[in-house]
């Protein structure tokens, strides 16, 4: 039975999108702003219970221009869909790794995804918090969200690639 909680320590953990942009290079972007919990066995992750819900208004790009369009109807539509929110169906151990599988909601669709956990260990902190810490990758077409925008170049092809690369840098403290 899951009982153990655990509460992403948002000060020690970091969301990224990556795309490429024109086809030759790679435009990394974040949410400032997410919240994450953990149900799980005492002393496994097999089989937890993952929750995420992110703030499509703290997307940041390192460009103000080109935040405010992806926040704009063109993609995700701050105003009428604030968050992007995931749901774990099945976490699975392979080898020091986990398979986590569930259902991502971006602007008003879901669609499952699987990602990969990175399990980077478990520890105990200066100030006696239990934390543990997953580097999570995987990759999502940015269609399957409403998120069709774009533009073909003169030179053939177009500015935004469909696939979405997901990265992240996760530490869950543990709940007494």
């Amino acid at each position: 039975m899951k009982t153990q909680k655990w509460t992403l320590d948002p000060t020690h953990s970091e969301l990224q999108f990556k795309i490429k942009h024109l086809m030759i290079t790679t435009v990394t972007g974040s949410l400032k702003s997410f919240t994450a919990d953990l149900v799980s066995d005492e002393d496994t992750f097999e089989g937890a219970e993952i929750s995420f819900s992110g703030d499509i208004k703290s997307l940041e790009t390192g460009n103000n221009d080109r935040d405010n369009h992806l926040k704009s109807a063109d993609f995700f539509d701050a105003e009428n869909f604030s968050t992007a929110d995931f749901k774990s169906t099945s976490v699975e151990k392979d080898g020091n790794d986990y398979t986590v599988k569930g259902n991502l909601t971006i602007k008003g669709k879901t669609n499952p995804i699987k990602l990969t956990a990175e399990y980077g260990g478990t520890v105990i902190d200066l100030y006696g918090q239990t934390k543990a810490g997953f580097t999570l990758s995987g990759k999502i077409n940015r269609m399957d969200y409403g998120l069709t925008w774009n533009a073909a170049l003169e030179t053939g092809g177009v500015v935004l690639s469909e696939e979405v690369r997901i990265a992240g840098e996760l530490q869950f403290i543990k709940q007494a």
